[in-house]
């Protein structure tokens, strides 16, 4: 099957490869978990170096989540699937045939530049779907990444119980080999937009200004929060995002466009989604932690770190479930209504966790309501993001959003981190976190459910013209397509590809809008402007 001729396939053949390559890809986030108190050993390095395993894909899933967005709007968002795939065999087989700690870093790097599958590969379903079937699909997309998760950790814990630890990278290239060969054979490509310049220097400044802001995020316990290599990178990012901001307003054809990133909807969407990401991520470190303390402490449930997988298990699989009902509520209420329900069983689930911590079960109660809501927010994400900007700047839209929810969890591990290092007890040779501890941690995932709560208040609706003369509020999945906002703004592929410097919609805005994936001659979506 060639490569650029793939046979044309369904809708369902469609997402379920997008589905499966977004629970690949989130797989390794959870890939090495069980093996981190043994990195030391395994890499023959200290504790410190080993953690920049961890640290490597963090920051490189970072930076690459906004330029892959881009390079996906500019020549193909296929092409960027296939070369994000690429990139996480070649780095699980380095890891897999390693037994050194700059090679495995390398690696781990290389995968976590795959991480521009799951917003490249929700943009693709705007393009490639019928628009009925699109909501379905990206909201099942975006529960991939709560699938790959909770499925990462026991499957992890139970390779390295019964076989060498590079059985697990051997694993990840296995299926990343699988994944890329769906992609070449089943996906249609689309024909790319790209006329402009990619931005190359925008490109290296974001990389630079997220880099210094993250880097000291996620070692500052290690260095010290006052420490001067702490302080003085947070300083750095500071001004290089400045700069960068700056530099990215005046440039012709941004890597980000930030007059599309500030509009009400794109920004208070964004601002959610790195609470949202910070209380997904209480749940993922602060859970564990507490199914494996020993039972000792009188509150510590003693598993394993298998069993503990298992336990958490479930809410992934909730995440995938309630994945259809996220796209009903859309349907009917908009992706708003969607994303404050979704935050708003987030918080309750912390609520019920705190009276429920004393039983193996009681841990899975909390982590299920957390991961539905979880489930149901990150479904709305991307179908507010698309609603409000253009066609052709979806991926990179998409790309600054997951950017925003690596933000959060960033920040959610080292605040978490602090609070359990700091609230322990002594329990023989070792220091435990104590019970009061992880009662702080959900205590602080309230708070952050909560901030997110608000700031989706803030997300405008919008006053729809429906297809008979009447007028209704909407929020959800075509509510602000063609909005003034969009029509009025000529995008910068028209731009360029006409010789008169304006794009056919602006000559004439009662013509079809050849960029969306309706068919030639489909009516436009009704008109909507944001209620002031």
């Amino acid at each position: 099957m060639s490569a650029t001729s793939p046979r044309a396939v369904g809708p369902g053949a469609v997402t379920a490869v997008i589905a499966l390559s977004g629970v690949v890809v989130s797989l390794m986030q959870t890939l090495v978990v069980p093996i981190i108190p043994m990195l030391p050993s395994l890499l023959d390095a200290s504790a410190s170096d080993a953690s920049w395993v961890i640290t490597a894909t963090l920051l490189a899933a970072a930076v690459v989540t906004p330029i892959a967005g881009r390079l996906g709007d500019m020549y193909g968002k296929r092409k960027v699937l296939i070369g994000s795939l690429v990139a996480l065999v070649a780095g699980s087989v380095l890891c897999a045939v390693s037994d050194g700690l700059v090679p495995v870093i390398v690696g781990r790097v290389l995968q976590g530049l795959a991480t521009g599958v799951i917003p490249v590969g929700i943009s693709m379903l705007r393009d490639t779907l019928p628009a009925p079937r699109v909501g379905g699909a990206v909201a099942l997309v975006s529960a991939s990444l709560g699938v790959g998760g909770a499925i990462g950790l026991p499957l992890s814990a139970a390779i390295v119980e019964n076989a060498d630890w590079h059985v697990l990278f051997w694993l990840a290239a296995g299926l990343g080999a699988l994944c890329l060969a769906l992609v070449v054979a089943l996906l249609p490509a689309p024909p790319s937009r790209a006329v402009e310049r990619f931005d190359t220097p925008g490109a290296i400044g974001l990389a630079g200004g997220l880099v210094g802001l993250l880097l000291p995020v996620t070692k500052g316990g290690d260095w010290g929060w006052t420490s001067g290599t702490t302080l003085g990178l947070f300083a750095a990012s500071v001004l290089v995002l400045v700069g960068w901001a700056a530099y990215e307003m005046r440039v012709a054809h941004p890597l980000v466009d930030l007059r599309v990133t500030v509009r009400r909807p794109v920004l208070f969407t964004n601002l959610a989604s790195v609470l949202v990401g910070f209380a997904m991520y209480a749940m993922s470190l602060t859970l564990p932690q507490l199914l494996q303390s020993p039972a000792a402490t009188g509150y510590g449930l003693g598993q394993s770190t298998l069993m503990a997988g298992l336990a958490l298990a479930p809410g992934g699989l909730v995440m995938m479930a309630l994945s259809p009902v996220s796209t009903r509520i859309t349907a009917r209420h908009g992706a708003r209504t969607s994303l404050l329900i979704g935050v708003a069983v987030i918080g309750l689930g912390y609520a019920v966790g705190l009276f429920l911590m004393a039983e193996v079960w009681q841990i899975v109660v909390t982590a299920v309501i957390v991961s539905g809501g979880v489930g149901i927010a990150y479904a709305a994400m991307p179908a507010l993001i698309m609603d409000a900007v253009p066609v052709t700047e979806t991926a990179s839209a998409n790309g600054v959003n997951a950017l925003m929810r690596s933000i959060g969890t960033s920040t959610s591990s080292a605040v978490m981190a602090a609070i359990l290092s700091n609230m322990t007890l002594r329990l023989g040779p070792a220091e435990v976190p104590t019970e009061n501890g992880f009662r702080v941690t959900y205590g602080v995932a309230m708070g952050a459910a909560a901030v997110g709560l608000l700031l989706t208040l803030a997300i405008p609706r919008v006053r729809r013209t429906d297809g008979i003369g009447g007028t209704r509020e909407a929020d959800g999945p075509g509510a602000a397509a063609g909005s003034p906002a969009d029509t009025s703004r000529t995008s910068s592929a028209a731009r360029t590809s006409s010789t008169s410097g304006t794009s056919s919609a602006a000559r004439n805005p009662g013509a079809p809008n050849s960029g969306a994936p309706n068919s030639p001659g489909t009516p436009t979506a009704p008109t909507s402007t944001e209620a002031r």
